[in-house]
């Protein structure tokens, strides 16, 4: 193979499985060195309009999508069973492939069930898993988030590692040095979720507010070590390191 045809060759296509938050965020931006990434794909809540676990409105996630100039996939999932959740992510990555996309990209960095499970998911319609952040030191990575001009602010915080007082801040270097020692600097463990906002991956930065911070009490706490799923081969378990008694959610408007 030639030089000539090492630079012609195209890059494989790619869909950024796309939460809307600072992880998803660095996975895009790494993974466009490799990839052609074509467009995004979000689940969202059905009956709220937000998207799932984050509580991120749509209309942020919409101007999140036009400042990267992606199309974007929704997904509209209802709470329920996984099997349906399932389904509706097969039918997302089925029109994807239409597009020609043979990788989708995650932000995952240490889970390994998580990934395990993707992997799965993903085999069943002729796909390929990537995690350009996989096993990458949290620390480290944070930092670096915000060295590289990245600009993101908590939305949905664990109420087992850290209280309200957290819902709505910035990601910088006070934010860190002020983390608990028992949280993740990602936040990988599911202690908080971000909105990314700003960043090289986006053409300008996305004006927000902070609205109401809201309090959302499971029905039932989360024991510490209790899957919140049933243990099948496909389905991913996620085993709570915590208590988790509800979230604390901030809600995010354009500004």
């Amino acid at each position: 193979m030639t030089l000539d045809t090492l630079q012609t060759t195209p890059k494989p296509k790619a869909l950024m499985c796309w939460s809307g938050g600072k992880d998803s965020a660095m996975a895009l931006h790494r993974a466009k060195a490799s990839f052609e990434v074509v467009c995004l794909l979000t689940t969202l809540n059905a009956d709220f309009g937000r998207i799932s676990m984050h509580g991120v409105r749509e209309e942020l996630l919409d101007a999140q999508a036009s400042a990267i100039g992606l199309p974007l996939l929704k997904v509209w999932v209802r709470a329920g069973s996984n099997e349906e959740y399932e389904q509706q992510m097969s039918d997302g990555l089925e029109k994807a492939k239409a597009l020609g996309v043979t990788h989708v990209v995650f932000g995952d960095i240490f889970l390994q069930d998580l990934r395990e499970y993707r992997e799965r998911q993903l085999a069943k319609v002729g796909l390929t898993a990537v995690f350009p952040l996989w096993q990458s030191d949290t620390a480290v990575l944070i930092r670096s988030f915000v060295a590289e001009g990245f600009a993101t602010v908590t939305c949905c915080i664990n109420d087992g590692y850290l209280d309200d007082s957290w819902a709505g801040r910035d990601i910088d270097a006070a934010f860190i040095a002020d983390l608990p020692t028992h949280v993740d600097p990602c936040g990988e463990n599911g202690e908080y979720h971000t909105y990314c906002y700003a960043g090289p991956i986006y053409s300008q930065p996305i004006a927000i507010t902070r609205g109401e911070v809201i309090y959302r009490p499971l029905p039932t706490p989360m024991p510490i070590n209790t899957p919140t799923q049933n243990d099948d081969k496909d389905q991913y378990v996620c085993v709570s390191q915590v208590e988790t008694k509800g979230f604390w959610f901030c809600d995010l408007l354009p500004a």
